[in-house]
């Protein structure tokens, strides 16, 4: 698979243009202009943001991003949880922070980003209607654009790369177009500039958050590793780096040109030549739509891999093609739907949105510089110190962006802030209720169950209550078994089967494995079952059990025979019943106040997710579902009771 997706081709060019550039290469249609906003063009401000422009695409998106970050893949995926799957191995806790952080920030953007990308496009028709009120056509767009995720993007998605390729095509034009007017502006190449500007304008820190516009999108150039390969990404990012910067050293052309000639609402759309408007406004509109596209699709991998991981609460997944890395979360396309609708009427134009965009993103950047960092100082010990110079270099500008960003909060930059604090506070009580139910987790001895299931399987007075009993349990260790599973087999009605399976399912750090480990606890009685899959992995759970079951017949594991003899004869497949627990705290249980709200607020999110029954792909299989106590605090056995 990786090998494919290293074999670099036209096609496969032209596919990496159109899934991993949209966000980054639509940036030209709002930098300036958020440049420039309220200022007046003058050579100080214009060239210093150029050479700023410039130098964050050379060292964040390319030296960190293409260079670095690209390096750090796990087993060919790329992003925040792939780190964070890379470093879970370390054992170390605290790295859980930085990529809750960075799953959170990447959702709020996910509001941001299509609302601002797609009204930035279609505001340029005001240039040719100045009345024509905007609005309406991008919320259309936009329920369009996410009413369409339900059929996939397989059939218009060969149609993304053709259309990027002449985007960034005209992007060039353009700015090559003001460039030859103006070519002094080439000099703002030297990072002087840039520190001038930063040192010697009044306003250059506040300036700084929207020059950080034009590298948004510069994590999709690592998070979509997975769906086009390194490769095709970076042999695409010399072009699509050489057509940015024409565009922006254009624009900036422009600017230069206009000093003591007023402002225009578009630097991008003032650098049209008149007859070529519609086109560009129509090209732009498509861009922003494939951007948008992109970016769904990617926080749909970035859910799915959060829920494969057992950070987030599971959710129905559907696949509408057979492509298997394209994916469809209903609850979340219809979430984000509702965000950016919100976000379009609270803002209205995409000026105002310029003020929410970028926060986000930014401290996200400055999440994965701590994971790469950390990383790469285990994986490069010898150079570390290199290693090290560089992060810190990275970090440092980061955090000057972020800090130039933190103007923006009483303009916009409030509501992506507070969308990143409630999904990280949500991200955060779901996994600290997790630990809390790992934590208080009972385990009994797996050599003192083994005399238990024996006698009942012996016992011909315990009617069969299947043939072949699955449970699923936490325990990773075959020596070992939960309790709850050890009260539904014996304190309840006893079970007696042919068969017992002990089903842990291990989520592995890699992305596609599917692979089980299988230990005998009572030959031709009991099994315990790893079954390790990917975390991009579907769980058909049922269909696995049975693919074990055959391997087991196949090498004389299992005597194939129904616990059922009048079944026998007719050939009916053997039986499967999966035995489903729900374990809940016990009444009695004395818990602090934040526990308390942590675990009523694990059972919201877990009721309004995917049930275990649709979560293992037993839908059509045979269940039950059994709730059963669990304490997690000592009960007081001095306790008397008084008969009367």
């Amino acid at each position: 698979m990786q090998e494919n997706l290293n074999k670099v081709s036209i096609m496969s060019l032209l596919v990496t243009l159109g899934i991993v550039f949209g966000d980054i290469g639509t940036s030209p249609l709002y930098v300036f202009t958020a440049i420039t906003q309220g200022n007046t063009f003058d050579e100080v401000l214009v060239l210093g943001s150029l050479s700023c422009i410039f130098w964050t695409l050379l060292i964040i998106a390319t030296f960190k991003y293409i260079y670095l970050a690209l390096n750090a893949d796990n087993h060919g995926e790329g992003g925040i949880f792939a780190l964070y799957a890379l470093l879970r191995r370390t054992k170390s806790k605290w790295i859980i922070y930085p990529a809750l952080i960075g799953c959170a920030t990447l959702i709020s953007d996910g509001f941001i980003t299509p609302a601002i990308s797609i009204s930035s496009a279609v505001e340029g028709l005001s240039l040719i209607y100045p009345d024509i009120s905007t609005l309406p056509i991008v919320v259309a767009i936009v329920i369009g654009l996410f009413l369409i995720q339900q059929f996939g993007t397989k059939k218009i998605g060969g149609f993304f790369g053709p259309v990027m390729l002449i985007w960034f095509l005209t992007l060039g034009t353009l700015g090559a177009l003001q460039l030859i007017k103006n070519p002094e502006v080439l000099k703002a190449i030297n990072p002087v500039y840039a520190f001038s500007f930063l040192y010697n304008y009044p306003k250059a820190i506040w300036v700084l958050g929207a020059v950080f516009l034009c590298s948004t999108g510069a994590e999709a150039l690592y998070s979509d590793l997975g769906h086009c390969g390194k490769k095709n990404i970076r042999i695409a990012w010399t072009f699509v780096l050489s057509m940015l910067l024409l565009n922006y050293f254009g624009q900036a052309a422009f600017c230069l040109s206009m000093q003591g000639k007023g402002s225009v609402d578009s630097v991008f759309y003032a650098t049209v030549p008149d007859g070529f408007l519609y086109y560009v406004i129509g090209i732009a509109t498509l861009s922003t739509i494939i951007a948008s596209q992109a970016l769904i699709t990617g926080i749909f991998t970035l859910v799915n891999e959060a829920i494969k991981l057992k950070l987030w609460t599971n959710l129905k997944v559907k696949y509408p093609s057979t492509h298997k890395g394209q994916i469809y979360i209903p609850a979340i396309n219809y979430f984000l739907l509702f965000g950016c609708l919100l976000v379009i009427f609270i803002f209205k134009k995409a000026s105002n949105m310029e003020a929410a965009y970028g926060l986000a993103i930014t401290i996200d950047m400055i999440m994965t510089s701590i994971l790469l960092g950390f990383l790469l100082r285990i994986r490069k010990r010898k150079l570390k110190r290199i290693y090290a110079f560089f992060v810190i270099v990275f970090f440092s500008i980061e955090f000057t962006f972020l800090i130039s960003n933190l103007n923006k909060i009483p303009h916009g930059g409030w509501f992506t802030l507070l969308l990143a604090s409630f999904f990280f506070l949500l991200l955060l009580f779901y996994n600290k209720a997790k630990r809390l139910r790992s934590k208080f987790a009972e385990y009994q001895q797996m050599v003192d169950i083994k005399p238990m299931l024996i006698s009942i399987q012996d016992d011909i007075q315990i009617p069969f209550y299947a043939t072949n009993i699955v449970y699923p349990t936490r325990s990773s260790n075959a020596n070992l078994i939960d309790r709850t599973i050890v009260h539904s087999l014996f304190y309840m009605q006893p079970k007696k089967a042919k068969v017992y399976w002990f089903l842990h399912l291990n989520i592995t750090d890699m992305p596609h494995e599917i692979a089980y480990e299988i230990e005998t606890l009572i030959p031709k009685r009991a099994f315990f079952v790893t079954l390790n899959l990917g975390f991009k992995e579907p769980h058909l759970i049922d269909y696995f059990i049975k693919k074990i079951y055959q391997d087991l017949i196949d090498s004389g594991e299992i005597i194939p025979e129904s616990a059922f003899k009048s079944l026998i004869d007719y050939k009916i497949p053997t039986d499967f019943k999966y035995v489903l627990i729900n374990s809940r705290a016990a009444s009695e249980n004395e818990l602090s106040l934040i526990d308390i709200f942590t675990i009523k607020l694990y059972r919201i999110l877990k009721s309004s997710g995917l049930t275990i029954i649709s979560d293992f792909g037993l839908e059509s299989a045979n269940i039950v579902e059994e709730k059963i106590p669990i304490n997690v605090s000592k009960i007081n056995n001095d306790l008397l009771i008084k008969r009367i």
